[in-house]
């Protein structure tokens, strides 16, 4: 007689995994409590980019009319590449703000979640979400919302955690200026905490305190559920240090912006991802928060000190928008 199903992998109820590799995932996210802070001064509507997948994107934009052509921001969500939405309440409300508070047309996708799609899956959904935006550039008859007043020439990438991990490959992949994505042209990367791991336990994670939505159980859970089978937190879409990654001295780049919390558990891997693209001639900022824990900007998009990252992100374009 065979053992009883049961739950072998437990993402705080969000997310389960059963012995039987059956998988069950809760549409209703209203336990995390987070009010939705729309006060109408940005629109938005949602629009499939990839139908044999059966992927959405959100497009949120301005509601009053601009005095200039609006740049394009990609706000890719976190989530260990496990669980998220372009639908939950934190990730609305931080496409809200962002698009209001950059004065932009802001694009946020969903992608395929691990297990039932481990990597490189989120990664592929990013670049075709990227490439939804090229075929709207070059269609007779693409979405309202792009047909004027959208400048495809200025487009910026937003990775949030996870999101940040898949904006570094995405960087990696198209190269300086995304020619093969032309009119779309991306200028920069903004990797909010980016998503990397590793075998060997940094500073931070062995010693920092656990957070109120992340620990040391969680991270170790998401890359079992999301790497590809067999492989670790090593594997080079996890690590892109890692002992089997390629080099990325050769490859070149455009401009990242990378912030982080002080008091993340992968603030030291964070910190050390941005150091040796610095080391190796990459041009890459890094920003830091004392105190804050992983998701401050994107959980609490309203507060002063988010008002102090959209303003670095703002510098950030407005730099690299010439």
């Amino acid at each position: 007689m065979g053992s009883l199903r049961h739950v072998v992998e437990d993402c705080e109820g969000i997310l389960q995994v059963f012995s039987d590799g059956s998988i069950f995932r809760l549409d209703n996210i209203d336990h995390f409590n987070i009010p939705v802070q729309d006060d109408g001064s940005v629109i938005w509507k949602d629009s499939p980019f990839d139908k044999t997948n059966h992927l959405h994107l959100r497009l949120y934009k301005p509601a009053a009319a601009a005095a200039s052509k609006l740049p394009v921001v990609y706000y890719f969500h976190g989530g260990g590449f496990c669980v998220g939405s372009r639908t939950w309440p934190n990730f609305h409300n931080c496409c809200l703000r962002l698009a209001s508070g950059l004065q932009a047309l802001v694009v946020a996708p969903d992608y395929r979640l691990a297990p039932e799609h481990r990597l490189p899956a989120a990664v592929e959904d990013a670049v075709c979400a990227m490439e939804w935006l090229m075929c709207e550039g070059l269609s007779e008859n693409p979405d309202s919302w792009l047909c004027e007043g959208v400048d495809f020439d200025r487009v910026f990438v937003i990775g949030d955690s996870s999101g940040g991990n898949m904006a570094h490959h995405m960087a990696v992949q198209l190269g300086p200026g995304s020619p093969e994505l032309d009119p779309v042209r991306i200028r920069g990367y903004i990797l909010l905490a980016p998503f990397f791991g590793g075998t060997v336990r940094t500073k931070s994670e062995a010693e920092g305190q656990p957070e109120p939505l992340l620990n040391l159980d969680i991270l170790d859970r998401f890359w079992r559920l999301s790497v590809p089978v067999g492989e670790t937190p090593d594997h080079p879409l996890a690590n892109p240090f890692g002992p089997t990654s390629t080099t990325l001295e050769p490859v070149k780049l455009d401009p990242i912006l990378v912030i982080a919390g002080g008091s993340e558990l992968m603030k030291d891997r964070v910190e050390d991802y941005a150091r040796r693209l610095k080391e190796l001639g990459k041009e890459i900022e890094y920003y830091e928060f004392e105190g804050k824990q992983h998701g401050f900007f994107t959980n609490e998009p309203y507060s002063d000190v988010s008002d102090k990252v959209l303003q670095l992100i703002k510098n950030f374009m407005s730099e690299h928008s010439d």
